[in-house]
């Protein structure tokens, strides 16, 4: 199974004390899984981080691929996909999200529920 990481969860896999659901934790260490990390997750923390608005290590990418994260490139198709989800979410980062796990045919691992309405596979 391909397993897509939504922003929190890529930071939350990292992390002391980690919030992640049982089941979120038991499909990422699963070796059978490919665990994606989406470049989309990099640009929100980038992002976030640059106003000030989200205080996250400077490694946590390295740390993700040391455990195992495979990086996802955001190509053509992925972005195209956006246009033509329906006004579910605002958040154009979980959209694009979105729209790769659609593509990937991958499941979103995300606390985010709302995502199922767009019809992706959502673990948590």
């Amino acid at each position: 199974m391909k397993l897509l990481l939504d922003t929190h969860t890529a930071l939350w896999w990292t992390a002391a004390g980690s919030p992640l659901g049982d089941d979120a934790i038991a499909l990422i260490e699963d070796p059978e899984n490919a665990v994606l990390l989406s470049a989309v997750v990099i640009w929100e923390v980038s992002i976030k981080r640059a106003l000030g608005k989200l205080d996250a290590s400077t490694v946590f990418v390295d740390d993700l691929l040391a455990g195992g994260a495979q990086p996802l490139h955001v190509t053509l198709a992925h972005a195209a996909r956006v246009e033509h989800l329906p006004d579910h979410h605002r958040d154009p980062f979980d959209r694009l999200l979105v729209a790769q796990a659609l593509i990937e045919d991958a499941t979103l691992v995300t606390k985010d529920t709302a995502l199922a309405a767009y019809g992706v596979d959502v673990a948590w």
